[in-house]
């Protein structure tokens, strides 16, 4: 094989290893079928509050910035899956990754994120929540069961719904 063959595949597996590695710092700590664990969060309300908290409903626990293009579309459909599910046992928790309080209000009345359960981490990816779940890229979602198990990790908003539907057939 000639230099220039060598440099090329070098290249190659370099660029490789470097989308891989990314790939794999990106991932969140938890993946489907993983328990929650039951650990604290400070809602911006002032109160902490304990996953366990909403044992018995099912949870989307997002992660989102006001910054954020495809955080803010997703937020409108999330909004809307609110007010259809909210009466059923479902509610949401959302982590704002944020640099400013003011931006993160403006972006939550636009959006009209109307849940009660906010958490703003003006830390940005390295606030508690982020640190704890290992969020690295928004938006990221974790749809958590009644029992506390995670079902999904990082669902588009026409799947959450689906998956609500099928939940909540018959009830």
């Amino acid at each position: 094989m000639s230099v220039g063959n060598w440099k090329t595949l070098a290249a190659v597996v370099l660029l490789s290893l470097t989308i891989i590695g990314y790939w794999y710092y990106r991932q969140p700590r938890f993946a489907a079928g993983d328990r929650l664990p039951d650990f604290p969060i400070t809602l911006t309300e002032g109160r902490t509050a304990r996953f366990s908290e909403w044992t018995g409903k099912y949870v989307l626990i997002h992660f989102w910035g006001s910054w954020c293009g495809p955080c803010r579309a997703e937020n409108r459909e999330l909004s809307r899956i609110y007010a259809e599910f909210r009466e059923r046992n479902f509610d949401i928790i959302s982590v704002g990754i944020e640099q400013t309080r003011y931006a993160w209000e403006q972006a939550c009345q636009t959006d009209g994120l109307v849940w009660p359960h906010h958490v703003l981490e003006l830390q940005r990816f390295e606030g508690p929540l982020a640190e704890r779940f290992h969020v690295r890229a928004i938006p990221t979602t974790f749809l958590v069961n009644p029992e506390g198990v995670i079902m999904g990790v990082n669902l588009p908003p026409a799947q959450i719904e689906r998956m609500l539907r099928e939940a909540f057939k018959g009830t």
